[in-house]
Formats: structure tokens, C-alpha cells, sequence
């Protein structure tokens, strides 16, 4: 019988406002294992590791670490503890080296000098035991995204961790990179030690994990070997119901430009091209994907195309305007809707109700409005009709949006912008760390929109979403484009890792067909 690392039993969370985000849950990972824990979003997931991690503490409910019941006051109790987290946003000090990052808060000492040569010496030799390495000098900023997760990993093993926490650890990774990683977590595993595989991307947690826990809104579903359960048999233990795990939708029929980008450039504050001569068009009934390692310009040109930032040279035409010193709002007014990357910081204000952030770009609208004062009876039934059609789940509309679940969110900053009748869809990471019931829901709406005669820039790194959501699609690398796809259905992950990469790089006049110039 396999030996249990760990084990959390019957936890209990229960919120002073009277969340119960756990209800009895209960997670066993066995030593040695990759066991992936799944559910969507608001199952009680994150609540779970806090909790494992000593950043929240359980209403009721024990915690076993190789047998030995331990309480969980802190991070630091955690670490003592053997338990490292490597969070999906990286928590790096971009301007410090390798090493610097690695022994930040444990820094080895000579006399009361830091030995950097001692803590080089053993980041070195570790990254190099663990098929880890970084060049240990090397700042972080000047990493790609994958180097930069394997100096998490190693900055969690430098504090002694034998049970790893990963939260949506491919989340930005190419089809390369993610098997780079993979090959690192069974490395690790056949050398002992423990790996909590959080995630909502099925395809992986088949390949990778051998276990799965299930938690639908804060209980433990089930526990599975995941060899005998298939896709949608997780997806339906997760949500409920059965899910539509591929986009299905009919060929497009792109007609005239909706929006022309030509020669764009966006200086960043380096004093370096993060957009570098860029051009391409959007068209009515299309999808247009923007493939690339995040950090290849798409945030830049979005902020461009959205007027949130500045461009140096180079046009951008919204409806035959030229949107140069437009202002955010002016750009709305062309009937363009954004759906942010950052839900919270650029979608939402988190502190408002959840019909207050769905009316907060239509004050002006009539139907609100009787005798020239605000009819609150027709924002609530506003509210009521967004909540009903979204499918956003909440106890009230009246509600602090940051009450919910990132889908419910997600689908309140859908409701939002797409009320409003736009032509031109920007989503930025739509299905980001939304779970396999949101994201179907998601996906279905923005074909939608599409086969209404709208325009969708696609901006994703979920290589299986830009192939399977977009008809056409870019590949940003070092920000300029390197690829133009016309048609997504003749194209593969891995070929698509390629061009991100910027191992291959199309000809110009291949590139020259995303402009759609006669």
C-alpha cells in the first residue's frame, strides 16, 4: 500500500460574512506522487491550499504531514514543514539574479558578509540534480517565462520542500515548454518527492497525473485513478453537467476590414520596440487569434488598439477612423468592446455591486432613466436579465463583485461589454483560470458574436483555445510577427511552439497576407 504524504481531513471554511468556501473536504496524496486537484472556479481549491499553506486557517478539520498531525499557522510553519507553492503568477524580484531570488530570506553568510559564491555554487549544483538549471547570474528579467517557473520550483526546494504545490503551472507555457516542465515534475517524483498538480486543463492532468480529487462547491466530489476516468467524466464531476470540451462552430465567412493596423510601433519605457512594425487586419465574422510567450508585445498592442496606450509610429484605423489621440472612451463609442487580461485590476471595480460594474459604461442609456431620474427598478431588471443570460452564479446582483468565482467575474465583464452592441470584440485571456464550464460558456458567446457579423481579436496563450476559437491567427515573437495563419484547422501545437519560439519565421510576403490588401 502506498505511503500518504499528506493528508487533509475534513476541512471545514467558514468566512466571518458566512462563505462557506470548504464544507468537508477531504485531499490524500500519496509520497511520490503527482495528484492533480480540479474543480471550478469557487469549488474551494484555492481556500484548500491557503489552508494547507498557513495563510488561512480551517474552521474545524486536521492536517497530517507523513503521519503526523501538524497545525498550519503560518507560511513559514508550512515550509518548515516541507510544504513549497509555486504560485501561477511568479513571485520574483525581476531586478535580482538567479541565485539573488533563490536564497532571498535564507542567504548563506560568511562571517556577516553573504556568500554569493557558496549560494551560486549550490543553486548551480541543485538546478543541475533536478534538470532545473538556470544560469544562476543571470537577472530575472531578462528570462523566458519557463526559466522563470524553474527558479520558483528551485526557490521552493532551496527551502527544503518535498510537497509541491503547482497552481495552474502551464498557464503560459508553449506545447516545449510545458513538456520541458513535464519531464522536471517526473524527475522529481522518481526521486520522492510530492506534487499537488492544480488545474483546469484535462488533456494535462491526463498525461501527467495518476490520481485526480474532484471538489464541486466545497466538497470533496471523489478521488479517481486518473487512467480510468476520461475527460468528460472529470469535466461532469466538476460542473455537474456534461461539457462541450471542443469549440464547435461552422467556417467563417470574413467580409470587409473592421479594423486596420499598419506598421504599428510602441516604444516601451526601455526605449525598445515592444510592438515593432506591425500590420494586419481584423474582419467582420472573424476570429483572429495573437499566438505568442507572453511578453512578445500583444499586451502593448492591445493597449494600443484599445487607447489605453500610446503608439510611436505607425496607424490604426476602427471603422475606417483613424484612432490616433482617441480616447479610451471615443474608441468605445466605435462600438469596441475589451474584455481585459486582469479581470480585477481593468475589468471590474471589486468593491461595486455586480449590476453597478455591468451599467458602469451605460449611465447615459435611456432605458434607465424616468423623467429624468434614475429608475432603479429598470437597473435592477438590467441586472436581473444580464444575470439570467450569462448564467453568472450569485446569491444577489447586489453582491460585491469580488464575491464571486473567477468565471462568474468573467461572465459579469462578458455581460458587460457585449450588451452593448459592439463590432470589434477584444478578449485578452478570456478563459484564463476559468474552469471547463465558464470557458465553454465563454467560447460558445464569442462565436456568437461572430456569426453575427462581428470582428474577435483573440489574444490567448491556451494554444489549444487560439487553434481551436480562432479562424486566423498571428504569432508574435520579440514584437514582431513572425507567422500569419489564414487557415487554424492546418496548423498544430507544436508547429504553432515553433513560431512562438521564433525558431521559425515565415517569409514577408507570407506575413504580408495578414494585412488582406487587394
Amino acid at each position: 500500500m502506498a505511503e500518504e504524504a499528506l493528508r487533509m481531513s475534513h476541512i471545514v471554511k467558514i468566512y466571518p460574512n458566512g462563505v462557506m468556501a470548504n464544507k468537508d473536504v477531504t485531499l490524500s496524496v500519496n509520497l511520490g506522487e503527482i495528484h492533480a486537484l480540479s474543480g471550478e472556479n469557487g469549488a474551494g481549491k484555492s481556500t484548500l491550499m491557503k489552508i494547507l499553506f498557513g495563510e488561512e486557517q480551517p474552521t474545524s478539520g486536521e492536517i497530517y504531514v507523513n503521519g503526523k498531525q501538524v497545525h498550519m499557522s503560518s507560511p513559514q510553519m508550512a515550509i518548515k514543514m516541507g510544504i513549497g507553492m509555486v504560485h501561477q503568477h511568479f513571485m520574483l524580484v525581476s531586478s535580482l539574479t538567479v541565485a539573488e531570488n533563490i536564497i532571498l530570506g535564507m542567504e548563506p553568510r560568511k562571517g556577516v558578509m553573504v556568500d554569493l559564491a557558496f549560494a551560486r555554487k549550490q543553486v548551480e549544483e541543485m538546478g543541475r540534480k533536478y534538470n532545473l538549471y538556470v544560469d544562476p547570474d543571470k537577472r530575472v528579467e531578462d528570462l523566458t517565462v519557463g526559466q522563470k517557473q524553474k527558479v520558483e520550483i528551485l526557490k521552493a526546494l532551496f527551502r527544503g520542500a518535498r510537497i509541491l504545490i503547482l497552481d495552474e503551472p502551464t498557464a503560459v507555457l508553449t506545447p516545449q515548454e510545458t513538456q520541458e516542465l513535464f519531464d522536471e515534475l517526473l524527475h522529481l517524483r522518481d526521486n520522492g518527492y510530492t506534487i499537488i498538480f492544480i488545474s483546469h486543463k484535462l488533456q494535462e492532468i491526463k498525461q501527467i497525473c495518476s490520481r485526480i480529487t474532484i471538489i464541486r462547491r466545497g466538497t470533496t466530489m471523489g478521488v479517481h485513478e486518473v487512467e480510468q476516468v476520461s475527460e468528460q467524466d472529470i469535466s461532469r464531476l466538476m460542473v455537474g453537467r456534461d461539457v462541450i470540451l471542443n469549440v464547435e462552430k461552422e467556417p467563417a465567412s470574413p467580409k470587409e476590414a473592421l479594423v486596420k493596423v499598419r506598421d504599428l510601433v510602441v516604444v516601451d519605457e526601455n526605449g525598445k520596440h515592444a510592438v515593432d512594425h506591425v500590420s494586419f487586419s481584423l474582419r467582420k465574422g472573424e476570429i483572429l487569434g495573437i499566438a505568442g510567450v507572453e511578453g512578445n508585445g500583444q499586451t502593448e498592442l492591445v493597449r494600443a488598439i484599445t487607447g489605453m496606450g500610446s503608439y510611436s509610429r505607425g496607424t490604426i484605423e476602427i471603422s475606417g477612423q483613424d484612432i490616433k489621440g482617441y480616447s479610451v472612451e471615443k474608441i468605445r463609442k466605435l462600438k469596441l468592446a475589451h474584455i481585459p487580461a486582469d479581470r480585477m485590476t481593468m475589468g471590474m471595480a471589486p468593491h461595486l455591486s455586480i449590476t453597478e460594474n455591468m451599467i458602469a459604461d451605460k449611465l447615459g442609456w435611456k432605458r434607465f432613466f424616468k423623467s429624468g431620474v434614475r429608475d432603479k427598478r429598470a437597473v435592477k431588471e438590467y441586472g436581473d436579465e444580464m444575470v439570467k443570460q450569462y448564467l453568472i452564479f450569485c446569491k444577489s446582483q447586489d453582491v460585491a463583485i469580488n464575491s464571486l468565482s473567477g468565471g462568474n467575474i468573467q461572465k459579469a465583464v462578458l455581460a458587460r461589454e457585449l450588451s452593448g452592441s459592439p463590432q470589434v470584440i477584444i478578449a485578452d485571456q478570456p478563459t484564463r483560470g476559468v474552469d471547463v464550464g465558464a470557458t465553454e460558456f465563454i467560447r460558445r458567446r464569442l462565436v456568437e458574436m461572430r456569426d453575427e457579423g462581428n470582428g474577435v481579436i483573440l489574444v490567448t496563450s491556451d494554444l489549444n483555445e487560439v487553434l481551436g476559437l480562432s479562424d486566423s491567427l498571428i504569432v508574435m515573437y520579440e514584437g514582431r510577427i513572425v507567422a500569419y495563419i489564414s487557415d487554424t484547422s492546418r496548423m498544430t501545437e507544436n508547429q504553432l511552439g515553433t513560431y512562438m519560439l521564433g525558431i521559425q519565421v515565415q517569409s514577408e510576403e507570407e506575413i504580408k497576407e495578414a494585412r488582406h490588401e487587394q
